[in-house]
């Protein structure tokens, strides 16, 4: 189960996500075979800490608690979610970063093709100005080349305009969820009410 509460307590000014599992293991996904702390979290509970973490105010430090139910709260247990789910948001982060750098890279290819396609677009546009004459279908024929070359460039201006800031902005989202302060409680910690509240 889970819950959020925009600021636990207002002298500490924190961001703070409630979740609440029977084990920890209900955090990871089950199919991935690799060991624990290098395990990726559950793709429905990494949706539902992203969507957290993007609502939440850009200047409060973000706080994860996970209560425990049928699991103790150790400190080996605490110390180990804590390393797995930072090693899996910073892994996310990193790999945002890089699909950026590979628009990036994508968007300066494109533009290349495109001005070139557009040039040539142009030259044979003039190339059959001057040899056709300036008869009507020359000026439609002449007028398309150009249309079509500036057309080939709408791709990288995309990518240069809009593609890539919600990248951007997600990455930033990741890097600030790889800081996030993660602490495991267990039952016993559990507020009044807390097994009414919805489900994540």
């Amino acid at each position: 189960m889970a819950t959020h509460d925009p600021i636990r307590d207002p002298a500490e000014r924190r961001h703070v996500l409630d979740l609440y599992l029977a084990e920890t293991r209900q955090l990871f996904n089950s199919m991935d075979p690799s060991p624990f702390q290098e395990r990726d979290l559950d793709p429905k509970a990494e949706a539902y800490i992203v969507e957290w973490a993007r609502e939440a105010p850009a200047r409060l430090p973000l706080e994860l608690v996970v209560h425990l139910g049928r699991e103790p709260a150790t400190q080996e247990a605490g110390a180990m979610l804590r390393e797995a789910v930072d090693d899996h948001l910073r892994r996310r982060a990193r790999a945002t970063w890089a699909k950026l750098r590979r628009l990036f890279r994508i968007g300066r290819i494109s533009l290349v093709i495109g001005l070139g396609f557009l040039l040539l677009a142009i030259v044979v546009g003039e190339w059959v100005a001057s040899m056709a004459g300036s008869g009507r279908h020359t000026v439609v024929l002449h007028e398309s080349l150009i249309i079509v070359g500036w057309v080939a460039l709408w791709h990288p201006m995309g990518i240069f305009l809009y593609d890539w800031w919600p990248i951007r902005a997600e990455a930033k989202l990741f890097d600030r969820l790889g800081e996030v302060d993660v602490k495991v409680l267990d039952s016993a910690n559990r507020p009044p009410g807390a097994a009414d509240r919805p489900v994540a």
